[in-house]
């Protein structure tokens, strides 16, 4: 994954890079040994907890449900996309190969999914503390909702994918001569994908901020609310956006050079493509610390945990029971 595609014979201009490349590739390792496992154990036991029991869930599983279903997308996708060969000339991994179109394609409707989940459970948090006990913060409306955002992903991941096939058979259909450049479909990502996400969370957290310092009947009907449900808001949204934005700051950078009609060469490519590979190697790291977070910080999932491990036992201890009564049988 990682390089120094820089021009001219190396000697001490590339000994930095070089060491930069050295402490990354041991880093993307480590992830791929450690992180990946784990975000991959993390995503799959929050779905366990929160699926087994679906009358159980509130409105904030929902959304992390929906974030660890894209968690196990990014998890999936790590190996290739960390040890893909970048710079090498491998030919499957070519930026027109269907292998790595495929790959990109998931990758982004993975992103817009978490990105998109993140922001509607701050707005819905919103709702639901400024309205408490109305419809508007159910969970049956959300999981209607978190089946519009992978409806909207898929659509949003499918117009990208017409640029990125567009950019490899532009010389053979004339209809793809006008739509052959992937800058477009890394601008359709950073404005759907990030810009509205960021600017609706933030509108969500400004509103937060302010119903918190005013006391109104409500607030008295409803009591004081739940302080950890607020700190793993506020963690969970600071983790994502951290996490993701330098992924979408180097797809701002393609664009605009892209734009100028400057192609990147020599140290800025070589300083570019690292940076898109660090930030996608950040961005695969939220797939691992989101979960993680939910784990630590739900007061509720602890009791969700124990009443999975009780159910598992008794369908063990009945399947055990229903050996021991057949063995007379077989006799």
């Amino acid at each position: 994954m990682w390089s120094c595609p820089l021009n001219g014979t190396g000697g001490e201009d590339q000994l930095p890079c070089q060491h930069v490349q050295r402490a990354l590739s041991a880093l993307s390792l480590l992830y791929l040994l450690v992180g990946v496992p784990l975000g991959l154990g993390y995503n799959a036991l929050l779905l366990l907890v929160n699926l087994h029991d679906p009358g159980g869930m509130t409105m904030p599983d929902v959304y992390f449900a929906n974030m660890a279903a894209a968690g196990l997308v990014l998890g999936a996708l790590a190996p290739a996309h960390l040890l893909g060969p970048g710079a090498a000339g491998w030919a499957v991994w070519d930026a027109g190969s269907e292998v790595h179109v495929t790959l990109l394609v998931l990758f982004n409707v993975a992103a817009l999914v978490t990105l998109y989940s993140t922001a509607l459970l701050a707005l819905d948090c919103y709702i639901e503390r400024a309205l408490p006990r109305t419809y508007m913060s159910s969970v049956y409306n959300t999981r209607h909702v978190c089946g519009f955002v992978w409806g909207g992903a898929l659509l949003t991941g499918f117009s990208s994918l017409l640029f990125y096939i567009c950019g490899h058979v532009a010389a053979r259909l004339a209809e793809c001569s006008q739509v052959r450049h992937t800058e477009a479909a890394d601008a359709i990502m950073l404005l759907s994908g990030y810009l509205v996400p960021v600017l609706a969370v933030l509108y969500a957290l400004v509103l937060l901020a302010r119903i918190r310092k005013e006391d109104t009947p409500l607030d008295r009907d409803a009591g004081q609310p739940d302080p950890s449900a607020h700190r793993l808001l506020v963690a969970t949204v600071c983790a994502q956006f951290g996490l993701w934005t330098p992924h979408y700051l180097t797809l701002l950078g393609r664009t605009v050079l892209a734009a100028r009609g400057r192609p990147a060469d020599g140290h800025h490519l070589g300083a570019l493509l690292l940076a898109k590979d660090l930030s996608r190697f950040l961005a695969f790291a939220s797939s691992a610390v989101v979960p993680l977070l939910y784990r630590h910080m739900d007061r509720n999932f602890p009791g969700k945990l124990r009443r999975l491990m009780k159910k598992l036992q008794r369908g063990h201890q009945s399947c055990s029971l229903d050996e021991a009564g057949a063995q007379p049988v077989m006799a």
